[in-house]
């Protein structure tokens, strides 16, 4: 997505019109960008050991960045002054959570790997421009006590169009209240720069962690966010050359993968490299959207369930510290996360105990959610 693109739209009616109403938005990125993990986390971790190479190749480089798109939005964040904080009682989603498409909304799930997963994945993932700025906002169903992304920080009735239209909103706002105090011979990026984090820290393979310390800088992060999810406008690679996020899993449904960037890569829809095989039934037959509830308190899988959500709950908070001026935690928070495996492994390899033929999985179950162990 080009940067002109951007900020082509809304020019008369912005809805970020103060420096706290950009921070309310941008901590919605960052629940917006953490909540794709446990979805894509789950999906991995569902594959047997050992088999789907390439299915697993592609999930866990989506979920590394997607961690960038994280560490992105902190910097952000802090950039204009903010504190993120992934353990405010608000971060977690709960799942099923909804997200914004087009006009409707759909549910992502925590479930195991499957086509019908990863077609919730592309629409994750997926492009959708508004078709005209009043559709842009939108008045959503009432679901009290579901988790919905991508709201109005303003106005929780209302939803984005798309999380492509929640970040172009972003960058206009961006733009607006940096020129209006440029005006007064002031600047809205005032955050300390040492806690902004940078790629010596984290890398992702695609796309780097670059430092926000101004208008240019933000933008730029903004455009790689939404780039590197649905790739650019007229190819499959996002910015950084590398291979979309929409497109890596749109190879696992083709069977096929798509040529690297080039001046002859593959058009969208139309993969023409090496054959990619999925197998589709090397996976544990996991219950979707488990909760802690489904376990009888004081059993082994109770236990392991908890387990796992205290670990999650310190990856969060290692996440915390290290956007907070410790950076060098990054190294040491990531690897956290896969580490997680060996507790999902004592869940996903046990069948419940309720007869249904499925077995346990993570619930991630954090903060609030976390309080629901009897």
């Amino acid at each position: 997505m080009e940067l002109t693109q951007l900020m082509e739209f809304n020019v008369h009616n912005p809805q970020i019109k103060s420096i706290d109403t950009l921070r309310s938005y941008l901590h919605v990125a960052m629940k917006i960008e953490h909540a794709t993990l446990p979805p894509y986390l789950t999906a991995l971790y569902s594959i047997h050991p050992s088999t789907n190479a390439a299915a697993t190749h592609v999930l866990r480089a989506v979920v590394v960045e997607e961690m960038l798109h994280l560490a992105l939005a902190a910097n952000l964040l802090n950039a204009v002054g903010g504190e993120p904080d992934l353990t405010r009682p608000d971060f977690m989603a709960s799942y099923p959570a909804y997200l914004p498409d087009g006009e409707k909304d759909f549910q992502v799930h925590l479930r195991a790997f499957s086509q019908d997963t990863i077609k919730t994945f592309l629409k994750i993932e997926g492009p959708a421009m508004a078709p005209n700025d009043e559709k842009r906002l939108l008045r959503r169903p009432d679901r009290r006590g579901l988790s919905f992304l991508a709201v109005c920080p303003a106005d929780p009735d209302l939803h984005y169009y798309s999380i492509g239209e929640f970040y172009r909103e972003i960058d206009h706002g961006l733009d607006y209240l940096e020129k209006q105090a440029q005006a007064k011979s002031k600047t809205i990026f005032t955050g300390p720069y040492e806690l902004q984090v940078t790629s010596e820290y984290y890398y992702s393979g695609g796309g780097k962690l670059s430092p926000v310390t101004d208008l240019a800088s933000a933008s730029k992060a903004v455009a790689l966010i939404i780039a590197q999810g649905e790739g650019e406008d007229q190819g499959v690679n996002g910015p950084d050359g590398e291979l979309a996020h929409l497109y890596r899993y749109d190879q696992l449904l083709r069977g096929r993968y798509y040529q690297p960037a080039g001046p002859n890569h593959d058009k969208p829809g139309e993969p023409t490299g090496p054959q990619l095989t999925v197998d589709w039934n090397a996976v544990y037959p996991i219950k979707t959207d488990a909760k802690l509830a489904n376990h009888t308190p004081g059993s082994e899988l109770h236990a392991a369930a908890v387990a796992f959500n205290e670990g999650y709950a310190e990856f969060l908070q290692f996440l915390t510290h290290a956007f907070n001026g410790k950076p060098a935690m990054l190294l040491e928070a990531v690897p956290r996360m896969f580490v997680l495996r060996d507790r999902v492994n004592q869940l996903m390899r046990n069948p419940l105990a309720d007869g249904s033929g499925l077995n346990a999985a993570p619930t991630f179950e954090v903060g609030p959610a976390s309080a629901r162990r009897a």
